[in-house]
């Protein structure tokens, strides 16, 4: 043990006397896991939001189709379904999206009353107030409530679908475990957001249905399917999918993108490590003449390697957490999260994966020392008079 302090502290002066030429390469090397690191800390926090959100999603959503688009579905499409064996509950669903031309950004809108609050948002915590119980009154999520810059007791006001400003007063402020849930949305009371929208008597966004055994859902669906031929049923399993395929998607474009410069650092790399000059054979030979063996020389280089490699990783992870966690990844959000979604700014919960942290360790160190010591290695086994007349 004390051998190795001793070498790694020489390997660390060696290190210093040749600084600007490992600075550059750390500067590189650093940059290069900060992009990758961004890209899977950015894409796994995402992914990571999306299923705290759809944790708490129904086992269905029922949507009616016309012409191949979404519209609003009538009500007692409830009724029907409610009869198939195995459906435990069913709710119609009020909501919308609202663009807010003030902000800059798209709100959720959703209509509740007092008996399917709790199924229409679970996780939901109060922080102050209470949700609308009356015709007039709106609660509003913590993201909307920074935006608009309103609190509880003060006036919120949209533009409805008449094109006519609709003045509601806020009488809760709320926010949930996850920004995605609660970040956008603004409830109202059903009647109050079905006015808002001018939906059609007796018709609802979506319904939501619950059903008693999980196993049974695919089958839940194709009977609601075949009872009701112009909707569509959409499996909670086939959202979460549908989520992983996007993320998955966008995060491998931007890798692929990125990956020019991944080949391009493990060129540079190579060429920097495995290009031992003439000083460095010289000390080499020296070390070897006054008594270092091969294994010493070999265990200096690892230590050389270890440390310039570890410290340009470690400096990298923690550039990729402090642009994605602390910055809101300014530079690659728009692509990993859409262009179509306008949602207010919103901090991402810290959620690393050790498993992706390690790999991409073990993909970037390994072969880092492996191409410091392989040539040294050569050096090291050459006659010592022959390496520093080199």
């Amino acid at each position: 043990m004390q051998r190795h302090l001793k070498i790694l502290e020489y390997a660390l002066s060696s290190l210093l006397r040749r600084k600007y030429k490992n600075i550059s390469l750390v500067v590189v090397y650093t940059l290069t896991i900060a992009v990758l690191a961004s890209i899977l800390f950015l894409t796994h926090a995402l992914k990571y939001e999306a299923s705290r959100v759809l944790s708490t999603a129904p086992d269905l959503v029922v949507q009616k189709m016309a012409a191949g688009r979404h519209e609003l579905i009538p009500s007692a499409y409830g009724e029907t379904i409610e009869k198939i064996r195995g459906v435990k509950e069913v709710t119609p669903r009020y909501w919308g999206y609202y663009y807010d031309a003030l902000t800059h950004a798209n709100y959720t809108l959703l209509g509740v009353d007092g008996s399917d609050a709790g199924a229409l948002l679970p996780g939901l915590h109060l922080i102050e107030g209470s949700l609308p119980s009356a015709s007039g009154q709106s609660a509003v999520g913590a993201g909307v409530a920074e935006a608009r810059n309103v609190d509880t007791g003060k006036e919120l006001i949209l533009i409805d679908s008449a094109n006519t400003g609709t003045v509601f007063e806020i009488t809760g402020l709320f926010t949930a475990p996850s920004s995605l849930i609660t970040h956008d949305l603004i409830v109202f009371t059903k009647e109050d957001l079905v006015q808002f929208f001018n939906f059609p008597s007796g018709s609802a966004t979506d319904i939501a249905v619950e059903v008693y055994n999980e196993r049974e859902v695919p089958t839940v669906a194709a009977k609601i399917k075949q009872a009701l031929p112009d909707t569509r049923p959409i499996t909670k399993g086939e959202i979460v999918r549908t989520y992983d395929a996007v993320f998955n998607w966008r995060s491998g474009m931007m890798l692929t993108i990125f990956s020019s410069a991944l080949i391009a650092f493990c060129i540079l790399a190579w060429d920097k490590a495995t290009g031992i000059s003439a000083e460095e054979k010289r000390e080499i030979g020296i070390l070897k003449a006054i008594g270092w063996d091969t294994a010493d020389v070999l265990a200096l280089k690892f230590w050389e390697g270890i440390a310039l490699s570890l410290t340009s990783f470690l400096l990298g992870i923690i550039i990729a957490y402090l642009h994605v966690f602390v910055f809101g990844a300014a530079v690659l959000a728009p692509v990993i999260k859409g262009w179509s979604v306008l949602f207010p700014p919103f901090r991402l919960t810290p959620s690393l994966d050790l498993y992706q942290i390690f790999v991409m360790a073990f993909l970037t160190i390994a072969p880092y020392v492996a191409s410091t010591i392989i040539p040294s290695w050569k050096a090291a086994v050459t006659d010592p008079e022959s390496v520093m007349r080199m």
